[in-house]
């Protein structure tokens, strides 16, 4: 069973009296535990799915199914919650909150939208910093760190929900040759141990070497699948 399916998947905005066709008539299927790249030139979309399949835009037409769920039929409400229990996000700029420290921004998702117990979110947040060998700085605050460690929480706090699907955007664009392959390899590690499936848009060659999956977009529309 596919965890992400897009069927004629099309995605277009309104630019004044002119349409802008974002994406156009995707099919794709991406399985449990995989680890895909979306490349292509900037304005070739891959944002853009990435933001569809986290459900924060909805396509113009077209079914997009994550986890079982027509993600393109979800109200505001009803996509909020979907993205807190199954979607977990990286970014290019890592987008910690600066007033939390370490332990907290990796915490902040359960806050928001789990009802979990604090002793179990105390055991998840501290065994993620562990993992991604953040665990002896979790009372610094994002300021108090280098980058590759900001994207090393980052990676702790799109896992902290135990989401079936990560989506990431440009997570190495900030970061040196050797910090980004840690990252890569952290994230690896966590496919492998947990399952989570990994989807990145990304011009960086280091992960697009690593990808199990890469499919190849232009002008919104999908010109290639390598495996």
């Amino acid at each position: 069973m596919s965890l992400v399916t897009a069927n004629n998947l099309s995605k277009a905005y309104a630019k004044g009296e002119l349409k802008v066709e974002a994406l156009k008539d995707l099919n794709f299927e991406i399985e449990p535990a995989s680890f895909v790249s979306f490349i292509g030139p900037s304005g070739s979309g891959k944002t853009t799915l990435l933001n569809l399949i986290g459900c924060l835009d909805k396509p113009t037409s077209g079914i997009l199914m994550v986890d079982d769920t027509d993600v393109s039929g979800l109200n505001t409400r009803t996509a909020a919650a979907f993205r807190g229990k199954k979607i977990g996000f990286i970014f290019q700029d890592f987008n910690l909150v600066p007033v939390l420290t370490v332990y907290e921004n990796v915490g902040y998702p359960l806050v928001l939208v789990q009802n979990i117990p604090s002793s179990e979110r105390k055991q998840r947040i501290l065994a993620l910093l562990d993992a991604v060998g953040m665990a002896e700085q979790k009372d610094k605050y994002p300021d108090q760190i280098s980058g590759g460690q900001k994207q090393r929480v980052a990676v702790a706090r799109a896992l902290v929900t135990n989401p079936k699907l990560v989506l990431a955007d440009e997570p190495t664009a900030n970061l040196d040759h050797k910090t980004a392959y840690m990252v890569i390899d952290i994230m690896k590690k966590m496919k492998n141990e947990l399952g989570t499936t990994f989807i990145f848009s990304t011009h960086d060659q280091k992960i697009v070497g690593e990808a199990e999956i890469i499919y190849t977009l232009e002008d919104g529309e999908l010109a290639g699948r390598e495996v």
